[in-house]
């Protein structure tokens, strides 16, 4: 692990005291859920050494330390992606300073696209599995043995279960699929969306993969949802824009903060 992780986790701890289980990445449209954290600190990703402020505007940048659902919490209010710079490593000192901090889990959120007919826009989708189509990595570099991480339970069972009883106690049960990970910032074509298709993907979407393999790298144990925004290339009538991702997400996000909120009071006990 990085000095940059141990350093901003001390920043973060001048800021407010205290210990924490679980951290979270909002993606695209997400970063409302930010707002629902109570006795929270805010710190600017500009403020604190090796985050990277991101370019893209539905992501606020900012990290917010404090209680939800009475647990308490470390939010990653937005994130940086593999397009924006070409590193695959450029959310390693975010997920670095979760785990210095204490967090047990994380729980990753994204907007994606559906690959099924059934699983529609607005809808949340939980992720079990993901396929790393872009081939790159985050542990590329490293010397450690460690490097040769097994993925094969990179999505915990546990906490996947926990998710579904929770969703369907509040009456609102989830779709769950694979993810496959795109570079971006262009969206898939028709053709690649068929592929993705016969390969076994669910959703596709321009995230979350690398800050997953850092986490499960560090012994953080894994939870992801997609927010489905729109249906991929080739299933739609109409052209594929990031303000759909945004708008769609936004009416999506009742249903993402109930979800979250009550599956982090089941897991936070």
């Amino acid at each position: 692990m990085s000095g940059f992780g141990r350093e901003c986790a001390e920043i973060v701890r001048a800021a407010r005291e205290g210990s924490y289980k679980i951290g979270m990445i909002l993606g695209s449209g997400l970063g409302a859920l930010a707002e629902e954290v109570e006795d929270a600190v805010r710190i600017p990703y500009s403020h604190l050494t090796e985050f990277p402020v991101s370019t893209v505007t539905s992501h606020s940048s900012e990290l917010v330390a404090g209680t939800l659902s009475g647990v308490p919490v470390v939010i990653l209010s937005g994130r940086a992606h593999y397009y924006e710079g070409g590193d695959p490593t450029v959310m390693r000192t975010p997920v670095e300073t979760l785990k210095e901090l204490g967090c047990e889990i994380l729980l990753a959120t994204n907007a994606a696209g559906s690959l099924r007919q059934e699983v529609a826009p607005g809808s949340p989708m939980l992720i079990s599995d993901h396929i790393n189509w872009s081939g790159m990595n985050p542990l590329i570099g490293e010397e450690d043995e460690k490097r040769f991480l097994d993925m094969s339970t990179a999505y915990d069972a546990d906490l996947r279960a926990a998710m579904k009883k929770v969703a369907e106690e509040t009456g609102d049960p989830v779709a769950e699929g694979v993810y496959m990970w795109f570079s971006g910032p262009s969206f898939e074509t028709p053709a690649e969306i068929r592929m993705a298709k016969t390969l076994g993907a669910d959703a596709v979407g321009m995230s979350t993969v690398p800050e997953v393999i850092m986490a499960r790298f560090l012994g953080m144990r894994v939870a992801a949802m997609s927010i489905i925004t729109n249906y991929g290339a080739g299933m739609q009538t109409h052209a594929l824009s990031h303000d759909e991702t945004k708008s769609v997400a936004l009416q999506g996000m009742e249903r993402m903060k109930q979800l979250v909120r009550a599956f982090v009071k089941e897991i936070g006990q």
